[in-house]
């Protein structure tokens, strides 16, 4: 059923943007090696993978710094010989966060041959882009869609990250178990999905809680004012408030909750990585503010010590959790390849169903759905600093196991920092780091 519906939908979105034109893009590769594949199975020298990212416009920062972790990886794989000894050929393609963007880069990728999409990045385009690859049976891993609907489309697709309602659920019941609140309230953005989507499943697990929820506020996407919602939120005594949004959006929010009087914790999601450099000296009105986050950086562990450290020696900053994702999914990607021994499309994916893999984010499997049964980090702020606050398993208890990457892959583990080195000689990796850092500041 799931995959009749997405062939129809494959072809109604692939003939509305036929005559749109090619996306602008940027594209490139990791590898030297000359190709002639036209995308069928084990076809050519090189294995041709796609990347389709936001690399310009409004939300380019959470492209780049995904795309960089999979550039890294890619290069770390190739130094030690490749996937069944085939260099792979990154394939990236810039779609500014639009969905028509989206799918002319997927058709691209596809007329270049791509055997294999790492991919989306943000939900909307990923949901779109989704509909057309379960029609034509191309394996897609989005290291960062959190939509639900976006591994729905087809049995080909699967994610990386959590989804939107899992962080919600997950926070309710840190809320009501490590913080003991009995009061919450919700304010959250009514125009992007994320940010309603993990509201609304805070307030439902909330509920199923028992816990006494007394506000639940929204406001637009181009909002800078929050006073009067909050407000009204702060009047109702809520212990603690649940702010789901990008970090950008949040640093204005959390300093606006202070000023009018909130002091309880506040809480978010994975979008909030990055709220301490948003907020700059003014990092104090997050003291004792909580969000979940697919990994922690400063974990001792030495698979996430390895990432992070070639991370930050390749593109002068720190790796964000879509770095890590971004990283994690091209591991999975080879994983799958070599299980199967061939690119061919369907014993790809049949080999991505059997994933169990253990990386920079953690311990994964997939469910039925494509999408990842995982442990989640909650990191606590404070003093102008993040700290892992504790470790939360699907089923919302806490975790108890040492840190998540224990029993990890030592292949990207012990390449990381010689492949790494060796990227950073690379004038595409600088101007990557530089890229990141103008889109970051």
């Amino acid at each position: 059923m799931k995959k009749l519906l997405a062939v129809t939908l494959a072809a109604a979105l692939a003939a509305g943007f036929a005559g749109c034109g090619g996306s602008g893009n940027t594209s490139g590769t990791t590898s030297n090696a000359a190709s002639t594949a036209s995308g069928s199975a084990d076809a050519g020298e090189t294995i041709k993978v796609g990347s389709l990212a936001p690399l310009t416009g409004s939300v380019s920062v959470y492209g780049i710094t995904t795309v960089n972790g999979i550039k890294m990886a890619v290069d770390e794989i190739n130094a030690n010989g490749g996937v069944m000894g085939r260099q792979i050929e990154l394939l990236t393609e810039d779609e500014k966060g639009e969905v028509q963007d989206a799918v002319n880069g997927y058709n691209k990728l596809i007329s270049d041959g791509m055997v294999f999409l790492i991919g989306d990045v943000t939900s909307k385009p990923c949901d779109a882009v989704a509909k057309i690859a379960a029609g034509d049976g191309t394996p897609m891993l989005t290291p960062t869609g959190t939509a639900p609907s976006i591994t729905q489309n087809g049995d080909n697709i699967f994610r990386t990250c959590f989804l939107d309602p899992f962080q919600g659920q997950i926070m309710a019941q840190f809320a009501a178990e490590k913080l003991g609140a009995k009061k919450v309230a919700v304010m959250a953005n009514s125009s992007d999905d994320y940010s309603d989507g993990i509201a609304k499943a805070f307030v439902a697990k909330a509920q199923e809680l028992g816990l006494e929820v007394v506000g639940d506020e929204r406001y637009g996407a181009d909002d800078t004012d929050f006073k009067t919602q909050l407000t009204k939120i702060n009047a109702a005594g809520p212990d603690v408030i649940m702010f789901p949004d990008y970090y950008e959006k949040v640093a204005l929010i959390t300093n606006q909750a202070r000023q009018i009087g909130f002091t309880g914790p506040m809480l978010g999601g994975d979008g909030w990585d990055g709220v301490l450099t948003s907020l700059g000296e003014n990092a104090s009105v997050v003291d004792n503010c909580y969000f979940s986050c697919h990994y922690f950086i400063g974990d001792t562990n030495e698979q996430v010590a390895s990432f992070v450290n070639g991370y930050r020696s390749l593109y002068n900053e720190d790796p964000t959790a879509f770095s890590a994702l971004g990283y994690d999914s091209v591991y999975i990607m080879k994983a799958a390849i070599e299980k199967a021994g061939t690119t061919d499309k369907a014993a790809v994916v049949e080999a991505l169903r059997a994933t169990d893999y253990t990386g920079v984010t953690g311990h994964m499997t997939f469910d039925e759905n494509g999408d990842p049964i995982k442990s989640v980090a909650v990191l606590r702020l404070e003093n102008g600093e993040t700290v892992l606050d504790t470790m939360m398993t699907a089923d919302g208890a806490e975790d108890s196991t040492p840190a998540a990457s224990e029993s990890a892959s030592s292949e990207a583990a012990a390449s990381s920092e010689a492949a790494s080195s060796e990227a950073a000689a690379s004038s595409e990796a600088a101007a990557s780091s530089e890229a990141a850092s103008s889109a970051a500041a």
